[in-house]
């Protein structure tokens, strides 16, 4: 039993101490979402992450009732556009981007994460569209956070995307500076990603 002292102790924890859970982050899968025309994988895309995303926020919002500490961020992670992107017989991925941001809008959450490639071992197709296209699509998102992995102990350093990561970031910086460069916030680049990585900017879902 809980006795006077704990639970203004947990009260003060809440209210002075600025105790919370700081997110919450639902992983979705996009891997069946991938097809030639880039306008049906958009769909898609969407499609998916409102239905299995729909009740995230307000599952959210009663977990904070029933515990008494309140959920922050409300986030999703999902499987590395790159990947998704790969079958479309575009290379422009924005459509991709604003997929998400929409999507992310309609369910009510911060940031929607995974706006990403891996290119540690190499550089396809996809990787390289979705690099090309970050600066834009950050541009002309608001909750989309995008990441790149160039590196691992593993695999090494993949020094071609470590450079061409240099101009990307020069890129978005430019595209949204009368915006704080907001972009660059929105964007990380390292090595060593954490498996299933659910922390935002870098997050993705469902692979490594």
């Amino acid at each position: 039993m809980f006795n006077i002292k704990d639970i203004l102790e947990t009260n003060r924890m809440i209210t002075q101490n600025n105790l919370d859970v700081r997110t919450i982050t639902m992983g979705i899968s996009l891997r069946d979402c991938g097809h030639p025309d880039i306008k049906v994988t958009a769909q898609k895309v969407y499609d998916k992450i409102t239905k299995k995303a729909e009740k995230l926020v307000q599952v959210g919002e009663e977990l904070e009732m029933e515990l008494g500490v309140p959920i922050i961020n409300k986030r999703i992670s999902v499987t590395p556009i790159s990947m998704v992107g790969e079958s479309c017989d575009s290379n422009d991925y924005v459509p991709l981007a604003k997929a998400l941001d929409e999507a992310g809008k309609a369910v009510g959450v911060n940031f929607i994460g995974g706006f990403s490639a891996l290119v540690d071992k190499g550089y396809t197709k996809g990787d390289k569209n979705l690099i090309c296209s970050i600066p834009e699509a950050l541009a002309v998102t608001d909750i989309v956070c995008s990441s790149v992995s160039v590196g691992s102990t593993k695999c090494g350093i993949n020094m071609d995307a470590v450079a061409e990561m240099g101009r990307v970031i020069k890129m978005a910086a430019e595209r949204t500076a009368d915006r704080d460069a907001i972009g660059c916030a929105k964007l990380v680049v390292f090595c060593n990603a954490v498996p299933d990585n659910p922390f935002m900017a870098g997050a993705f879902h469902g692979v490594t």
